[in-house]
C-alpha cells in the first residue's frame, strides 16, 4: 500500500491508520471512494488537519456601490504574503479586473504578468486563485481580517447593510449552495446512500430510517444552503428571514 496515499487519506478524514489502509484496499486505491467508505463507516472526524490548512495569499476588492471586483492572489509562504510588494500587487489586481473586458481576459493577462514580472521581482510562485465581477443590484461585501476569506452578496433590493450581513454570513458559514433547490439530485442521492449505510452499521431499526434521514436532510440544508442557514448575528433567524421580498441574485465565497 502506498504510504503517501494513506497519509493523504488520513489528512483528509482524520481516520485512523488501519481504517485508512482498509478503506484504500477496499476502494482499490481510489482516494475519493476511500473517503466515501470511511464516511459510511462513520470514521470521518469533524475537524481534521486538512480542514484547517490554508494556502497563503491575499483577497482584495475594488469598486463602488454599483460594481465590485474581487481577486484572490495566492503565494507560497506567509513571509511573502506579508511583504509590501505582494500586498501592493494583490491590491492592484481587482483594479485591473475592473478595467478588463472580461474575467477570463483578466486572468490571462494577470497570469502572464505574474510569470514575466511578479515571480521574478518577488521571488516566489504566485497564481490567481479566484476572481469575479459583481453588479446589477445591492452589493454586499466582507473580507475577514486575515484577508484569506471573503464573501459577496448581490441582492435584488433592500439595504446595503443587509447585503453586507449576508456577505459576512457567506464568509463565516461557507455555504455550498444558495437554496435546497440548487443542490444537485446526485448529491442528495449520495448523502442518503451514506446515511443509510451509517444507520445500518449503527443497527438502527429500518422502519425509522426514513424519519431519521429526513432530519439529516434538513440539517444538511441548514449547513450547506445559504438561505437555510441560521444568521450568525442572530441564530433565531434564518438568512431567508433577512430578505423580505428581495432575492439573492448573485453570491460568491473566496477562500485561500
Amino acid at each position: 500500500m502506498d504510504l503517501k496515499l494513506v497519509s493523504e487519506l488520513r489528512g483528509k478524514t482524520g481516520a485512523g491508520l488501519g481504517d485508512c489502509r482498509a478503506a484504500l484496499e477496499e476502494s482499490g486505491g481510489d482516494l475519493d471512494k476511500a473517503v466515501e467508505i470511511l464516511r459510511k463507516k462513520g470514521e470521518m472526524k469533524a475537524a481534521t488537519k486538512a480542514d484547517r490548512e490554508t494556502k497563503e495569499g491575499i483577497i482584495a476588492m475594488s469598486g463602488d456601490a454599483s460594481r465590485l471586483a474581487v481577486v484572490a492572489l495566492a503565494c507560497e509562504t506567509d513571509f511573502v504574503c506579508a511583504t509590501d510588494a505582494f500586498k501592493q500587487a494583490a491590491q492592484e489586481m481587482p483594479e485591473k479586473l475592473l478595467a478588463s473586458t472580461s474575467v477570463e481576459s483578466f486572468k490571462q493577462e494577470a497570469e502572464a504578468h505574474i510569470k514575466s514580472e511578479l515571480t521574478m521581482r518577488i521571488g516566489e510562485n504566485m497564481m490567481i486563485a479566484g476572481a469575479g465581477i459583481y453588479s446589477g443590484g445591492v452589493i454586499g461585501k466582507y473580507i475577514h481580517f486575515n484577508k484569506k476569506v471573503a464573501g459577496v452578496a448581490v441582492l435584488s433590493g433592500g439595504s446595503p447593510e443587509t447585503a453586507d450581513d449576508i456577505a459576512m454570513q457567506i464568509a463565516a458559514a461557507k455555504p455550498k449552495y444558495l437554496d435546497p433547490e440548487s443542490v444537485p439530485a446526485d448529491v442528495i442521492g449520495k448523502e442518503k446512500e451514506i446515511w443509510r449505510e451509517q444507520l445500518k452499521n449503527e443497527n438502527k431499526p429500518e422502519q425509522i430510517w426514513d424519519k431519521i434521514i429526513s432530519g439529516k436532510l434538513n440539517r444538511f440544508y441548514e449547513e450547506n444552503c445559504l438561505i437555510s442557514q441560521a444568521f450568525i448575528k442572530d441564530d433565531t433567524k434564518k438568512i431567508s428571514d433577512l430578505l423580505d421580498s428581495n432575492k439573492i441574485i448573485d453570491w460568491a465565497l473566496f477562500s485561500l
